[in-house]
């Protein structure tokens, strides 16, 4: 008698435990909404980074103009944080939710959480490895990874060595970058160091000071984000060396520096634009219409003479 009143007890204990990861019934979305009472959750990869600050202003002016609310959440490039505050938002009702993942990988899981319940997804800069979105709104990254590798070519000839600072392993713009810059690199310049700086100031000055020591020949360098341009920019002025530096994004900071005759270039992107796209294709996906797995935002190559 003793075994079954356990076992039992035990049943009881999973599925209370099961019941407890879905979310209460008035979390879950009922239909057709006013867009006034809509919520948008909005979770950033970081708001450390003025890129992605631009991406939620460019989110929450459009949300505001179509009367819609918008919770915003940071995830501080912890994949692990992203998730529960991505179950965070689905625990508190939103109708719509927009991801700049973290890591593409780890937030598939959530995603997926979503999907489950019938909310839509859409993703901005990065895209989700599994799981069901409904658009993924970006540039295009592996064109802009070309872009760079043309630039240098130009600039400074065919066989030239060249170092690449990559972004947080495990994001998609870190492969797509990475991968259009290898297009052109592997044949046409000599890529003679690359390492990880997680898209982090701090990080590309740091690992840019690592490269030079190791690389006394090197003539440029491709960072996956200007973030890191930035970084690996002061590294080189402190070291006297003349290398040309080339970001990704074409935040403030970096057309300043352009501008001053220190960063060589950037790929510009429009994150503003980036999450108006968004909140639209969301809106348009409440609405029952059918949007493009992927909506594009043009990039352009900022130089000193050319902006």
């Amino acid at each position: 008698m003793k075994k079954l009143i356990v076992l039992m007890m035990s049943i009881s204990l999973v599925f209370l435990a099961a019941c407890s990861l879905q979310p209460p019934e008035w979390a879950k979305p009922s239909g057709k909404k006013d867009p006034k009472d809509l919520k948008i959750g909005l979770s950033v990869s970081t708001l450390n980074n003025p890129f992605f600050v631009s991406i939620k202003e460019g989110v929450q002016k459009e949300a505001k103009a179509q009367g819609m609310k918008v919770i915003v959440v940071d995830a501080q490039n912890d994949a692990a944080k992203q998730i529960n505050d991505v179950e965070d938002l689905i625990q508190q009702g939103v109708d719509l939710l927009l991801i700049n993942p973290t890591d593409s990988s780890a937030i598939s899981t959530a995603v997926q959480s979503a999907n489950s319940i019938g909310i839509p997804v859409v993703t901005l800069d990065r895209s989700a490895d599994k799981g069901d979105v409904a658009t993924l709104v970006s540039s295009d990254n592996e064109k802009g990874g070309e872009m760079a590798a043309d630039y240098l070519i130009k600039e400074l000839g065919e066989g030239t060595k060249v170092a690449e600072l990559e972004g947080v392993p495990g994001a998609s713009a870190t492969r797509e970058r990475g991968a259009g810059f290898h297009n052109l690199a592997d044949d046409k310049l000599d890529v003679a160091a690359k390492q990880t700086a997680n898209f982090d100031r701090t990080q590309g000055l740091n690992t840019m000071e690592n490269i030079l020591q190791g690389n006394p020949d090197i003539k440029a360098v491709f960072a996956h984000n200007d973030e890191m341009a930035l970084g690996a920019q002061q590294a080189i002025q402190s070291s006297g060396r003349d290398v040309l530096v080339v970001g990704f994004d074409g935040n403030e900071d970096a057309l300043k520096s352009i501008e001053e005759g220190n960063l060589s270039a950037t790929v510009a992107q429009q994150p503003e634009e980036i999450g108006k796209l968004a909140v639209q294709a969301g809106a348009d996906v409440l609405n029952g219409k059918k949007v493009e797995k992927m909506i594009p935002v043009p990039l352009k190559l900022v130089t000193k003479d050319k902006e």
